[in-house]
């Protein structure tokens, strides 16, 4: 590749990062870090009315706990500064007026009224939802109707208008997609898009290819809801004289409900119990919490590997990769055209492998902060618990389910689960046991497990009748890793406490 690979990935601060935006992070990031090029992000903050305070840097913050820093930002200012539209506002005034100079684009100074009135008076059932377009815009209030003298009065007064592309007729466009090949588009199907609106400030499709051609974009990879786009910005792209200079496209396919039906929202995810955004977010306003992958309990690791297989594999049926991995192995021509579906237990199960593969000390750092405060400083213990317990962890979160009977004792007894098989037998035989613990000087696995079957051997009782009881009494259930390694970290005396404890219930 002989072009010098400039990316970038362009979000709009209104509010949290769904794991769509992220993917397409990744594949900006993969893509220029196995060209050797560079990964810019630019913040599009011209709609102001939809601006979220606090939006800019929860994106960065997503971003970095992902690992997919970009070379170029408002944090990071290369020589294309600024990095926020909303600083860039002279510049698309400038290519404003030349395309209005140039005659591909014009002055409209319609009132909102006089718009809802146009599409009343021209819906039809041909046409239920007419558009501002290339045969509605003779019968409108623009510079194209109006005499140079009426738009020079308008202009002089400061009456509101807005800058709007004059879209030709009759033309088909062709857009050579990475992904999807050649797309075509009828210029007759499209309406004349607002280019600059009436408070000064581009909409994104002027933005986006002033943005893109100023700052040397070589190839723009976005959602492929952006497809409807695409013939506006194509034709910006050689009204302004830049068609040579055009990045390369690449429409990404949508992530899809787990059923398959519809692209994946925020609503999907509170509906079946799942996150949809890469980190928790706090609506300012509303104060509603909408959970992330990371405070659920995902390592950013497993997040961005279950990402990248979204919609793009590298045809070896490989599914762990590490970040070097996936930039070595990517290939834009290997995303998928169809929509990936979004299965939550996948996504657990990426979890659970990079949970495995954890170093003791780097897990051990992983599931602190999910561990209630007044227990974190249990650390040594915590070392000594994390290997009973690691195969059993899917999330993060699952810490604290998986080991708090090491640490306190259990709040409820399952002594259902032991009452109906209770009999004199086994009350002597757990009397003989806490005799036969308290007489022990060494408290350790294999001790404990000896000295439990030789109290079995001279009770005359079976080990197996036994053997789930104490389980029951150590942890509160059925469950949790080898009894005799718990018995031996809570410690004889708390062992024995809970032995009598349960047998009182019964």
């Amino acid at each position: 590749m002989n072009t010098q690979v400039r990316v970038r990935f362009a979000p709009s601060p209104t509010g949290g990062l769904h794991i769509g935006g992220v993917r397409t992070v990744l594949f900006n990031y993969l893509f220029a870090k196995k060209h050797k090029g560079t990964f810019v992000l630019r913040i599009e903050d011209t709609d102001q009315t939809r601006f979220v305070e606090g939006a800019e840097a929860y994106i960065f913050n997503c971003l970095a706990w992902c690992g997919l820093e970009p070379d170029e930002s408002v944090l990071k200012p290369g020589e294309h500064a600024p990095y926020r539209q909303s600083e860039r506002k002279a510049i698309y005034w400038q290519y404003a007026q030349q395309l209005i100079q140039d005659g591909h684009a014009y002055y409209a100074f319609d009132t909102p009224e006089e718009l809802e009135k146009m599409r009343e008076q021209y819906k039809s059932e041909q046409n239920p939802t007419p558009q501002y377009n290339h045969s509605l815009r003779k019968h409108m209030r623009n510079s194209l109707t109006m005499s140079e003298q009426e738009v020079a009065t308008a202009l002089a007064n400061h009456t509101p208008f807005v800058v709007r592309l004059k879209v030709p007729e009759n033309r088909i466009l062709a857009l050579q997609d990475m992904i999807r090949g050649e797309v075509t588009f009828d210029t007759n199907l499209v309406d004349d898009k607002v280019l600059l609106k009436a408070d000064g400030m581009p909409t994104y499709h002027l933005a986006v290819v002033v943005d893109d051609y100023l700052m040397k974009i070589s190839h723009a990879f976005r959602g492929e809801e952006w497809l409807p786009s695409a013939p506006i910005h194509l034709l910006l792209w050689e009204f302004l004289g830049w068609k040579n200079a055009m990045p390369q496209w690449a429409h990404l396919p949508l992530i899809l409900k787990p059923d398959g039906h519809g692209k994946l929202s925020k609503r999907d995810g509170d509906r079946l119990g799942f996150p949809v955004f890469a980190m928790n977010w706090e609506d300012p306003k509303t104060k509603e919490l909408i959970k992330g992958f990371k405070e659920i309990g995902f390592l950013p690791e497993a997040f961005i590997n279950m990402l990248a297989l979204l919609g793009w594999n590298d045809g070896s049926g490989q599914e762990i990769f590490s970040l070097d991995e996936l930039i070595q192995q990517f290939d834009i021509s290997r995303v998928h055209k169809g929509g990936a579906k979004f299965d939550y237990e996948k996504a657990k199960w990426f979890n659970h492998q990079y949970i495995q593969k954890l170093e003791p000390s780097a897990l051990l750092a992983a599931v602190t902060p999910f561990i209630p405060n007044a227990y974190q400083a249990e650390s040594q213990l915590m070392e000594r618990v994390l290997p009973l317990i690691k195969d059993r962890l899917t999330l993060l979160s699952d810490i604290w389910e998986q080991s708090h009977f090491f640490f306190t004792h259990p709040e409820q007894i399952d002594t259902e689960a032991i009452r109906s098989k209770w009999d004199e037998a086994k009350q002597a035989f757990y009397v003989s046991l806490i005799h036969a613990f308290e007489q022990m000087s060494t408290w350790d696995e294999p001790s404990i497990e000896a000295t439990f079957n030789e109290v079995v051997a001279n009770q005359g009782i079976k080990k197996g009748e036994v053997m789930l009881p104490f389980r029951i009494m150590l942890v509160g259930g059925k469950f949790g890793p080898g009894v005799f390694a718990i018995a031996e970290l809570i410690k004889k005396e708390h062992c024995i406490k809970r032995i009598q404890f349960a047998m009182q219930q019964l």
